[in-house]
């Protein structure tokens, strides 16, 4: 019996079980974790012809995902200002903290904030100003009399309903002509990064330590995988 083999094995089903945990892309079932085999490695041979300005000259497949990064957020951020100008929101932030109480139900605001990936100065404005506004209101836990949790309001809703089918399209768009396939992939590769920058995030590293301790970390998961 070859122990090395049932023992990668496991190790892959643990990461399948960790990944898909939270965010339950997959089925937690033997297709659930074939799909997520299939799209973690699967091999690509076009994935060998790309090209880019400045790869002859040394520029990284990093700093390429860096820079189209950038531009892709952008780009949602451009369209979302579209869906502002003709609302009662003041920023796309308004309308995505909403929806994550709106699917999430009622939490505190640190933890709202941290799944909006916020500071804790700006995320509280936000919060605040869906409060002034009506659309979100802070209760009382029923569990903790203590713990004071926020959440959305029956005019939150309202709001949020007049202006999901601009917000849906807004996600549309952004999505472009990708195939059902490849937006499978595409989640799959997004919800690994995510997870390993959001692990990170949780950590509330000051500025001068962020870079550092990441990359640190970076070596550490790694050094796992191999």
């Amino acid at each position: 019996m070859n122990f090395d083999l049932i023992k990668a094995v496991v190790e892959l089903v643990r990461q399948f079980m960790e990944q898909n945990e939270d965010k339950a892309l997959y089925s937690n079932d033997i297709h659930g974790f074939t799909k997520w085999m299939n799209t973690c490695f699967s091999d690509n041979s076009e994935s060998e012809d790309h090209t880019w300005i400045g790869k002859e000259s040394g520029r990284s497949s990093e700093s390429v995902i860096n820079t189209l990064l950038v531009r892709i957020v952008r780009y949602a951020k451009s369209y979302s200002r579209s869906i502002v100008i003709n609302s009662l929101f003041s920023s796309q932030d308004d309308f995505i903290y909403l929806i994550g109480l709106n699917s999430l139900g009622a939490m505190s605001k640190m933890d709202l904030i941290r799944h909006n990936v916020h500071e804790k100065p700006a995320g509280m404005l936000v919060i605040d100003r869906l409060i002034k506004n009506g659309w979100v209101e802070q209760t009382t836990s029923d569990k903790d009399k203590r713990i004071k949790l926020v959440q959305i309001t029956k005019k939150g809703l309202d709001i949020l309903d007049v202006h999901m089918d601009e917000i849906r399209k807004a996600s549309k768009v952004v999505t472009a002509d990708l195939t059902h396939a490849e937006q499978m992939l595409l989640i799959g590769i997004l919800s690994r990064l995510d997870e390993f920058h959001y692990s990170v995030y949780r950590m509330n590293l000051d500025a001068t330590d962020l870079l550092d301790k990441a990359y640190e970390k970076l070596g550490q998961v790694s050094l796992k995988i191999l």
